[in-house]
């Protein structure tokens, strides 16, 4: 009996080893974009979590650019390791600038804004659109910006179970025009290693644009076959992609 109590125990502690030699050495912190919150990274926040990663989500109001830049840069504050720091749609503002912390190791830009000095959301989305691409179909209500409602769940969700995209529809946070409006006066991907992901079938940012802030940010680029809500549709792969940000991955 004793035998078997000592056998158990030194199992447990060598799983528990193995649990120890399997938590990574950075930590990810994701930045969410306009009209959502936090929640869209639910799926992909679990991927990597199993996979041993410290993983924190920003809850930006998305009403000021600089409060959203001093929010994510609480967070990452909390993070316990180097960041990985993701950023989707209009986060993409957000990591640039709060990016420049130096705590941050890389970024990584999902369907996001990838904007130079003196760039804003609004400057960018100038940028013309060719035939067979779009923009997203936004209408304006005060001081703010939301996706048309009934237009949302193709335009915005598009591979998403239709009953999310309709919830998300429903509840979309206001995008204030402060955070649309305001330009960025530190670029962080001009001196950390950068990784995209462009969303070919996005109808809120055309493809071309991302494109164009993809390759001049210099970043290691791939494209998927995905709507906008790529976090949503594509969790795994989307996981897989923050992943090859972190060169301590030995697996």
């Amino acid at each position: 009996m004793k035998s078997l109590i000592f056998a158990l125990a030194a199992m447990s502690i060598a799983t528990a080893s193995a649990a120890v030699a399997a938590e990574r050495t950075v930590s990810i912190v994701l930045v969410h974009g306009a009209f959502v919150d936090g929640s869209g990274w639910k799926d992909t926040y679990d991927i990597l979590s199993k996979a041993g990663y410290e993983v924190l989500v920003a809850q930006q109001p998305t009403i000021s650019l600089r409060d959203d830049v001093a929010e994510t840069e609480r967070v990452i504050a909390r993070a316990q390791h180097p960041v990985i720091l993701v950023g989707h749609s209009y986060g993409g503002m957000v990591i640039t600038e709060a990016g420049d912390n130096p705590k941050v190791r890389s970024l990584v830009y999902l369907a996001a804004y990838a904007p130079e000095v003196g760039e804003s959301v609004a400057t960018l989305s100038e940028f013309p659109v060719p035939p067979g691409e779009h923009k997203g179909p936004l209408i304006k209500e005060g001081n703010y910006l939301f996706v048309e409602r009934d237009k949302f769940p193709t335009a915005f969700a598009a591979g998403v179970d239709a009953a999310t995209a309709r919830f998300m529809a429903s509840a979309q946070l206001p995008f204030g025009l402060q955070a649309v409006e305001t330009k960025v006066e530190r670029v962080a991907w001009k001196t950390k290693p950068t990784h995209y992901m462009v969303t070919i079938e996005d109808h809120i940012i055309p493809p071309s644009l991302l494109r164009m802030m993809a390759k001049r940010s210099g970043a290691k680029v791939t494209e998927i076959k995905s709507s906008h809500a790529v976090m949503l549709s594509h969790p795994r792969e989307v996981a897989a992609f923050i992943r090859s940000a972190d060169s301590s991955a030995t697996d």
